[in-house]
């Protein structure tokens, strides 16, 4: 129960990778906020019925008054902020498109919630971290930004810039004893990549062939290395990128 008497918070958390990373820290002792678009009290009452503190909230992260009154919320019921993990993002829906015909709607749309959700979330929650000196953000982001993968560009700069925001953002915060890291996951065959079975067989065959431990990554992969970098064994680790891939990208 290494997160035992924290809070967090997991942006996108009703579905997919989201809602097993809140299950994972529920399981380490946190009480979890899931804050999404879309089935967020029901992927908290899925939580509730194991014993475990949740909360559900619906929240765009793109709108600057939605994430307000999540914060909001979550310090008025659940007392605290300790963890954000910001998870939200547009990917199941993301289509193999050439760049040239990506149009300005579509990137404002990714940039909107992949990358402006995130400084949103940050900003909320970091005066709460700043008055009681700890705090720990995690930033899901992607290894595409490494290795480039084509015919997603709008997608690939979006989690790139938030590599870039990590690094800044732990210079800005650290002081204050609040960590600031990423984890960035290969592709992985999640609930959400596994509704877009076009999209998800071209990424399968490109990953397969690059990773050192031979096989599909599933979202029980990822949630180990989010739960440790919330915890106080990694409290002097911050502007980091933890690629957990199977060993696809070195860096």
């Amino acid at each position: 129960m290494k997160l035992q008497s924290k809070v967090a918070i997991v942006t996108g958390g009703g579905s997919s990778i989201g809602f097993a990373i809140a299950d994972r820290l529920t399981a380490d002792g946190a009480a979890v906020a899931i804050a999404d678009i879309v089935g967020a009290e029901a992927a908290a009452a899925r939580l509730r019925a194991k014993g475990v503190t949740a909360l559900g909230i619906d929240t765009d992260v793109g709108n600057e008054d939605s994430v307000r009154r999540m914060v909001d919320t979550v310090i008025q019921r659940l007392g605290r902020i300790d963890i954000l993990v910001n998870n939200a993002a547009i990917s199941k829906s993301l289509k193999v498109t050439p760049f040239e015909s990506l149009t300005v709607g579509e990137w404002r749309k990714i940039l909107e919630v992949n990358t402006i959700g995130v400084f949103l979330c940050c900003r909320a929650v970091s005066p709460h971290m700043r008055a009681q000196k700890s705090g720990r953000i995690i930033n899901l982001t992607s290894g595409t930004a490494f290795k480039g993968v084509p015919f997603i560009l709008h997608y690939v700069a979006s989690k790139g810039a938030v590599m870039s925001m990590t690094r800044s953002l732990a210079r800005e915060l650290g002081a204050d004893n609040i960590t600031v890291n990423s984890v960035s996951p290969g592709f992985t065959l999640s609930a959400g990549n596994l509704e877009n079975p076009e999209f998800t067989a071209v990424q399968r065959q490109r990953e397969a062939a690059n990773r050192a431990i031979p096989r599909d990554e599933y979202e029980s992969d990822l949630v180990g290395s989010v739960s440790f970098l919330a915890s106080d064994d990694a409290a002097f680790i911050t502007g980091q990128i933890l690629a957990v891939d199977g060993g696809s990208v070195y860096h």
